[in-house]
């Protein structure tokens, strides 16, 4: 026989954002049954008819879907609960919306509901006229109607009662002092369960004290509603670790607990596992303490099942029926590449006057590298005039990405991502450790965040201009450096396997997420690349890292959430306090944007430039020169030329601002830049110009007339900039060979690598000059932040001169 008034112990689907799909709960249903959890409550915020239109009854189809879903829940031995949340708009003198009010609840329970709720969270405390004659306080309003409903539904055994004060920080003056909960305590009918959410909206921890505090006032047994995974006042943040901070002797103080869990579904497999494990430990009499709540062993047992669901073939959102799988992901039958040749202009009339460029942006749906891909990558480097020596590209540039701790040292990291790579169980270890809770982060987490602050605080030891460094530190410094290289990369890596797995729902609730991370760790890992011998120390008169971090602030999200605050205080999670341990983290339209429609298992990484890189990049803008020439071999003399023009100043005098996009296949583009337009200028006069015309002399009829030219461009390149430009802006863009990309934030994270540099080394501000006409480019660079500066006067050429400052 039933026990009169079980432990509720379950799942509130309380969260703004998307409501789950009916499969979803279907699914949820399976899982409760199986941990052995007993109640779910239906409440979404962003469900209209619960909220927004609680007045308007479900029409006959929708009837059907809950009066199903209800019967679903049942059949699984849970208790169903629908909840209300009229406080928003509702008359509580009104007759008529009492009236409205029942209705509603009266066509639930005809659906075959026995249990329900009223919520009143997140509204203001205010009162319309018509009520405040009538009552004489809000809580008093709030009692009336809820006492009343209770009795109209015939006193159910479980009827759930939110008050607008439900956690301590929302009490005034505080939680036994409380005009409001005094009279919820008082007036609300004695059956009536009342919910609570701890000290804050999201506690860290529950203590008996505390419970004890909020039943003395409430004058019963409150039901918690835990929000320690609800995630949905942050879009960069994810929580997959296992239930924590509230003992199982609780339950002997409390109604229930039912756990308001991540807006994204597929997440919440750890948290209600080891909510299950939570509730079984309290339930059973145990005197062995080892056989007591432990979450890092409900957190080993969630993820050996979590194992097996993974590798299923699921498809997203959990639907039941067989959905077309060749439009819910790519294949290797897509013959659209990840990125596309297809060359644009960017200055002048004239065919010669075309400068190539990869366009930034591409409709069609990504594949994963196959065989014609990577053979049509061979045929242009063979089209070239300038051979291709066997594996000279992959041997240099890689060779130098593990020295700055690449994946080049790791044998098979930097083959082919393909679909059919399942997530391995120390990937989802590195998951769950890099979104774990709200006031924790796991251990790989903290590792990263801790290494990248000791690196940041003693990169003057690897400076461009250090002195007295003695080799042990700089040994030091570059052993952790390695470490987070190699987590960085770990990132890199599980985002591919996501992508690449054959859970579809998984991938479709995760993705956005790994996504970011993946992003913030790729500017993360190209900087501290970047950062040993190219960082200038405080000698510089250009400022220093250090004063950098200084204008960044130094709180992080760990240090912050040491006190008593709401998770929400710092966002971002393990991205945002990578973003800002970085010089521009606090730009954060650098780093915020929403994830591709096609997602794309590419592997992808950014690293400063190396000097073995140039015979690669010389052939990458070669050829697209050539095809914007129609194709024509003959129509650049010297294979250098075009090189020469667009990568040469800048690879001869600031290499130490190039970075290099690589991916399975090779470098695949690059972004230059300049941090003192004005020196840059006068070493071009005195330095490049007259290397160029002794590499390209002028001999009669023998020159090629294109060669001549380009050089004569290349003089029209080194023109003077305004000095009102170059006040604020002293930094230059040059995006020559910025790549197309179906997932864009790949080309967003490049650029963003190079301000970071730029940034760190003094500069106050960047400008890039880009054609009226090349709209593309414009709406790029204005997401990133630019603004126009000048029109018109940039030089001797017509172009558009947006910039933004550092």
């Amino acid at each position: 026989m039933e026990e009169k008034n079980p432990f509720l112990c379950g799942v509130v689907e309380g969260f703004y954002g998307r409501p789950w799909t009916m499969d979803q709960r279907k699914v949820l249903f399976q899982w409760m049954q199986s941990w052995g959890l007993n109640t779910y409550l239906y409440g979404p915020k962003d469900d209209l008819k619960h909220r927004l239109l609680w007045r308007e009854v479900y029409s006959h189809e929708e009837e059907g879907q809950l009066r199903t879903l209800i019967k679903e829940a049942q059949s699984r031995g849970l208790r169903f609960v629908y909840a209300l949340s009229p406080g928003q708009d509702i008359v509580f003198s009104s007759s008529c919306d009492l009236t409205l009010l029942k209705r509603k609840l009266r066509q639930v329970s005809d659906l075959g509901c026995q249990a329900f709720a009223i919520l009143f969270d997140d509204i203001d405390h205010s009162m319309c006229q018509a009520d405040s004659e009538t009552f004489s306080s809000f809580a008093h309003a709030q009692v009336t109607v809820t006492n009343d409903i209770y009795r109209f539904l015939g006193e159910p055994p479980i009827f759930l009662f939110c008050p607008t004060e439900y956690c301590g920080s929302l009490c005034s003056p505080s939680v036994p002092k409380s005009p409001y909960l005094q009279t919820i305590g008082e007036d609300l009918l004695p059956n009536i369960t009342v919910i609570w959410t701890g000290s804050k909206v999201i506690s860290r921890k529950l203590s008996v004290d505390c419970l004890a505090e909020a039943q003395s006032v409430l004058q019963r047994p409150p039901l918690i509603w835990d929000n320690l995974h609800a995630n949905d006042y942050d879009s960069r943040r994810l929580f997959l670790g296992p239930f924590k901070g509230r003992e199982p002797q609780l339950r002997s103080h409390l109604r229930g607990l039912l756990l308001n869990p991540n807006c994204e579904f597929e997440a919440n497999y750890i948290p209600l596992h080891s909510l299950g494990s939570w509730f079984r430990a309290g339930k059973e009499e145990r005197k062995d303490e080892e056989c007591d709540y432990c979450p890092d062993r409900a957190l080993s047992a969630a993820l050996h099942d979590w194992m097996e669901e993974l590798k299923q073939p699921l498809q997203a959102g959990r639907q039941s029926t067989r959905a077309d799988q060749r439009s819910s992901a790519p294949t290797t039958r897509c013959k659209t590449p990840d990125r596309s040749d297809c060359p644009s202009t960017l200055r002048g009339p004239s065919a010669v006057d075309k400068l190539p460029v990869f366009p930034l942006i591409s409709s069609s749906p990504p594949s994963s590298p196959v065989k014609g891909e990577t053979e049509g990558r061979e045929a242009e480097r063979k089209s070239s005039n300038q051979p291709r020596q066997p594996n000279h590209q992959t041997q240099g540039s890689r060779s130098h990405a593990a020295s700055c701790g690449g994946k080049g040292q790791k044998g098979q990291s930097w083959g082919l991502c393909g679909g059919k790579d399942l997530l391995s169980e120390s990937q989802v270890q590195l998951l769950v450790g890099l979104y774990y809770l709200p006031h924790e982060h796991g251990t790989s987490a903290q590792k990263l965040l801790q290494d990248l602050t000791w690196l940041k605080g003693n990169c003057h030891l690897v400076s461009a201009n250090s002195k007295k460094t003695t080799p042990q530190k700089m040994e030091e410094w570059r052993g952790r450096s390695s470490r987070v290289l190699s987590l960085c990369e770990d990132i890199a890596q599980l985002h591919c396997s996501v992508v690449g797995g054959a859970n579809r729902a998984v991938l479709y609730d995760l993705y956005p997420y790994v996504w970011d991370l993946r992003n913030t760790a790729l500017v993360a890992k190209a900087f501290i690349c970047w950062l040993d011998g190219r960082v200038l120390s405080e000698s510089s008169p250009l400022g220093t890292w250090r004063d950098c971090f200084h204008l960044c602030g130094k709180t992080t999200g760990a240090d912050l959430l040491e006190v008593e605050s709401e998770p929400w205080a710092f966002k971002g999670g393990v991205s945002g306090e990578v973003q800002m341990l970085l010089p521009i983290g606090s730009n954060n339209e650098l780093f915020t944007h929403p994830p591709p429609l096609f997602p794309t298992s590419r592997l992808y990484n950014i690293r400063p430039y190396h000097s073995k890189d140039k015979l690669e990049m010389y052939r990458m803008v070669r050829q697209l020169h050539l095809r914007n020439q129609g194709g024509q071999e003959s129509s650049v003399a010297h294979p250098d030329i075009v090189g020469d023009r667009c990568f040469g100043p800048c690879l001869a005098l600031c290499p130490e601002y190039c970075f290099i996009l690589e991916d399975e296949l090779g470098v695949c583009g690059c972004v230059l830049g300049i941090l003192d337009v004005r020196s840059f200028a006068k070493r071009c006069q005195a330095n490049w110009m007259p290397a160029m015309r002794d590499k390209y002399p002028h001999k009669g009829g023998n020159t090629h007339h294109n060669t001549q030219e380009l050089i004569k461009l290349m003089e029209e390149d080194q023109g003077e900039y305004p000095d009102s430009l170059l006040y604020h802006f002293p930094s230059q863009l040059r995006l020559d060979a910025l790549p197309e990309l179906v997932d864009v934030s790949v080309s967003r994270t490049l650029l963003t690598a190079l301000l970071t540099a730029l940034k760190a080394n003094g500069s106050p501000g960047v400008f890039c000059e880009v054609q009226p006409t090349d709209r593309q480019r414009l709406e790029f660079l204005t997401k990133l932040g630019f603004l126009e500066i000048l029109r018109g006067e940039a030089r001797s050429r017509e172009g558009v001169v947006l910039g933004r400052l550092l």
